[in-house]
């Protein structure tokens, strides 16, 4: 069984792989988290986190504001008064593989800068399937017990709480201040006896154990949850007073000593090998604990190295979940329709004999892009052995880390004598413009730009999504019926702002159409008016530029902080850009057969037009090098962001939309009190005190810009042993260079 990887997936595929994986993980959370419903299995959820993850670390400018991997649960119910958390709960990023675990090991060792025979501890615990909880202790007495909720505010349970016979009321040794976070679950036992009485007496029928547990904590009725039998392992801590131990074990055994539930197979390991055999052993008599879980993690043992390793947006690094692995099943693949996203991309979607996969009913599987369904990766490798995907192929299924399920093999024993290769659309099949694939790209691509209706529909979708403008009451749905509107059309972001002031006759036919009403409508309305006052990170991501995802976005709103600053550096770097492009152009053209004349006439006509030779004055060279040195940003993005503003029906339309905006808000900055703060700062050469990774996280957390180059708007260059060109253009241009402990000393606190 072969597997396509994220690295074969091109950019296009990712941005429209991202926006269904943020609406399906955003569904599953809430079933999930708020309505103790879930619509996915463990293995399902986190394997489609994982290809998020996967997709993110390779395409980080694609990050979506929406993205699963910067979400940490579900906001909390209505039902229960919201408890802001101290210190964020987080979630854990995933392994999924013996490979999975080693590149956490190593990724580590690199952000501390540890040899491979270094000694590294680690610590291994089963993963308990119930419902996250973190107790609040002051001067030993449990004043306050919270769900996970968003990470940040959840939902207060405290009486619920109380009521769970392994949480201690009072803690004689406690520190004054005290968080203890843990797992709520129910065991096997517990959970079939509680359905046998619900059966009995016409009560509601739980799914699974997880389910009842969440469902018994999160009563507004204490008493229900007191006659339900929950159980609780604590296994990490939020916030102290005073430190538990120096080691993660210690910690473990701390609260043993106070009276919680540890769970017994929790071990300390030196090496990966004994990591691997415990996760095994665990996986073995998983059938026998008498509860539920779908993995082991492992810990960082050493609580000083896990402050130094920290965390990213929703995870810490110094941890991760190694998942049981998902369930593959056999079905039969009926057709094979194309769809066309945002950017144009044609997608290929198998339409299944409906399958139950992990207890999901699946009907549609992901074919990626026309090389996949040939048997090739993007390389021109094999796949599946080199076998092709037919329709009427008897074909294996899983859901792995894809929005949608993935097809893994093919039967060729059960290939029908009518089966024949599939033949890849050269059209779009949604406006009939050519579908064209360029040098060095995986997917095949629709021209039609916005006459496409399909592309025209996703790019309205993607602007009112969660990441962009989040207009309430104006999802998917609705733009796809004012779109297709005659009488009260939308087709540009701007005439989202018009709909209150059109024709009143209009607007009455919008109050009787089915679903709306004059509440509806009002609501709406004031919705769209709330939306005219609009961060600027959130307007360029809502913009649906290419490569432009949530990451890049803040990171040109934090550069430029005012839109007309941005367009203006734009407009003035557009010379630049296409000598940019020139010279890129140059080496492709090398690569394309000279008697390919119907290739070469596919490629954009800007690019053929750059190709004329042009002096580039000064101030766009300037203007160019200072958008592409911002760190995360570079010459791809750059260019699909220069096209995209010199573009005149684009232009246009974006300038049509900033007519419509009441305000542009700056950029939230990080740490403004700190010394660089709001100062761009450059590392080069070899820092011997930390890695170049931890190096850039604490200055980005300070307030400060990271950059790759070196230019006049450089502040401050961080120059260790072996530092180069780098240095040296700093010194000339007069930027301040500090050696490694000059930038520690001066980012003390």
């Amino acid at each position: 069984m072969s597997e396509v990887s994220v690295s074969e997936l091109s950019e296009a595929e990712a941005r429209e792989e991202l926006k269904r994986l943020a609406g399906l993980l955003t569904q599953a959370n809430l079933a999930y988290h708020t309505e103790d419903a879930p619509v996915l299995t463990d293995a399902e959820y986190d394997r489609l986190r994982q290809r998020n993850a996967s997709i993110e670390a390779r395409f980080p400018d694609l990050t979506r504001d929406d993205s699963p991997s910067a979400q940490v649960g579900a906001k909390p119910s209505d039902g229960f008064g919201k408890v802001q958390h101290a210190v964020r709960m987080l979630s854990l990023s995933n392994a999924f593989d013996a490979e999975d675990v080693a590149d956490f090991d190593s990724s580590i060792r690199k952000y501390l800068g540890l040899g491979a025979n270094t000694p590294l501890a680690y610590i291994a615990e089963p993963k308990i399937d119930g419902l996250s909880l973190s107790l609040r202790y002051e001067d030993g007495r449990l004043v306050q017990a919270a769900t996970r909720g968003d990470g940040s505010v959840g939902e207060n349970v405290t009486a619920n709480a109380k009521t769970i016979s392994d949480i201690p009321q009072y803690i004689e040794s406690a520190p004054k201040i005290l968080e203890v976070r843990g797992e709520v679950y129910m065991s096997h036992a517990d959970f079939q006896a509680l359905n046998t009485r619900h059966q009995a007496t016409g009560g509601k029928i739980f799914a699974n154990p997880r389910n009842a547990a969440a469902g018994s904590l999160r009563q507004l009725d204490a008493e229900i949850t007191r006659a339900r039998p929950l159980r609780f392992f604590a296994y990490s801590w939020g916030e102290l007073s005073a430190p538990l131990g120096e080691t993660q074990i210690g910690a473990m055994n701390r609260f043993a000593e106070m009276g919680f539930q540890v769970n017994p197979l929790t071990q300390r390991f030196e090496n990966q090998s004994d990591l691997l055999a415990h996760y095994a052993h665990i996986e073995e008599n998983r059938a026998s604990l008498g509860y539920d879980i779908d993995g082991v993690v492992y810990k960082v043992d050493d609580l000083a190295l896990q402050d130094r390793l920290g965390f990213r947006s929703t995870t810490p690094r110094w941890a991760i979940a190694h998942k049981f692995p998902a369930e593959l099943a056999w079905t039969r693949l009926e057709a094979i329709d194309i769809q066309v996203g945002r950017t144009g991309a044609l997608s290929p979607v198998a339409r299944l004999a409906p399958v139950t996969v992990g207890g999901v009913v699946v009907s549609n599987a992901t074919l990626h892009n026309e090389d996949y369904i040939q048997g090739r990766d993007s390389n021109g490798d094999q796949i599946r052995d080199g076998k092709d995907i037919r329709v009427g192929d008897w074909v294996q299924v899983y859901r792995a880390g894809d929005v949608i399920p993935k097809i893994a093999d093919v039967d060729l024993s059960k290939r029908p004598d009518t089966a024949v290769p599939y033949e890849f659309p050269t059209l779009c099949p949604e406006c009939g413009s050519d579908a064209v694939r360029e040098e060095g790209d995986a997917v095949r691509r629709c021209t039609g730009g916005m006459i496409c209706p399909a592309q025209a529909v996703e790019k309205l979708k993607h602007f009112v999504s969660r990441g962009a403008f989040d207009i309430e009451g104006l999802g998917a749905k609705q733009i796809e019926a004012f779109y297709s509107d005659e009488t009260l059309p939308v087709r540009t972001p701007a005439d989202i702002f018009t709909l209150q002031d059109r024709d009143a006759n209009q607007l009455a036919k919008l109050k009787n159409r089915e679903g709306w009403g004059d509440t509806s409508a009002s609501n709406l309305f004031a919705a769209i008016e709330e939306r005219r006052a609009i961060p600027l990170q959130k307007l360029i991501f809502a913009l649906g530029v290419r490569h432009v995802g949530e990451v890049g976005a803040r990171d040109l709103a934090r550069h430029y902080l005012a839109w007309d600053r941005m367009t203006a550096a734009l407009d003035l770097s557009r010379p630049a850009a296409l000598a940019h492009r020139q010279a890129d152009l140059a080496e492709q053209k090398e690569r394309i057969a000279a008697a390919d004349a119907a290739r070469r006439a596919r490629i954009k006509p800007v690019r053929d037009a750059a190709i004329a030779q042009a002096d580039v004055p000064p101030e766009a060279a300037q203007a160019w090098d200072d958008l592409i040195s911002v760190d995360g940003i570079g010459a791809t993005l750059g260019l699909s962001l220069s096209d995209a503003f010199a573009n005149a029906t684009e232009r246009q339309a974006f300038d049509a939309l900033r007519a419509q905006l009441r305000s542009i808000e700056a950029p939230d900055l990080p740490n403004q009190e700190s010394p660089v703060a709001g100062k761009t700062v450059v590392f080069t050469g070899t820092l011997e005190k930390m890695t170049r990774a931890e190096a850039k996280a604490r200055a980005e957390s300070l307030g400060a810009k990271v950059s790759g180059s070196v230019s006049k708007k450089t502040d401050i260059v961080i120059a260790g042993p072996g530092a180069g060109s780098k240095e040296k253009k700093a010194r000339d241009l007069g930027v301040q260079v500090l050696d490694e402990d000059g930038w520690l000393e001066l980012i003390a606190p």
